[in-house]
């Protein structure tokens, strides 16, 4: 069983940065490909970004390319989601997931999923 715990919202500026933090326990880290998913009011969970399990493949919905980044440290079993010049429309609930030996695409069914951090962005 994986326990992920994310960390690091809070209420910003539009164009404003935050940094998202995953930490993952009870399990091993390294086998899982890990995705950021974000749900706004009203709206159906989508997916944002995902890393496969050693970092070398990174994937984005349209939306967030090149503002956003997904990275990992193995060794501290943590997952995290760069957010530069952020917009209203990236208002959500930030939730990250585990993949057990998946590739970090938005597509796949994840296996264990965090309680969400909250994203809230001012104009």
């Amino acid at each position: 069983q994986v326990q992920l715990v994310e960390s690091g919202g809070g209420l910003v500026q539009a164009g404003d940065s935050l940094r998202l933090s995953c930490a993952a326990s009870g399990g091993t880290f390294s086998y899982y490909a890990m995705g950021w998913f974000r749900q706004a009011p009203g709206k159906e969970r989508e997916f944002v970004a995902g890393i496969n399990n050693s970092g070398g493949i990174t994937r984005y919905t349209d939306s967030v390319k090149g503002r956003f980044a997904i990275s990992r440290d193995n060794a501290k079993n943590t997952v995290y989601l760069q957010m530069n010049s952020l917009k209203p429309e990236d208002t959500a609930v930030y939730y990250c997931a585990a993949d057990y030996w998946g590739n970090g695409s938005g597509s796949r069914v994840y296996d264990y999923w965090g309680q969400g951090t909250q994203v809230t962005v001012s104009s």
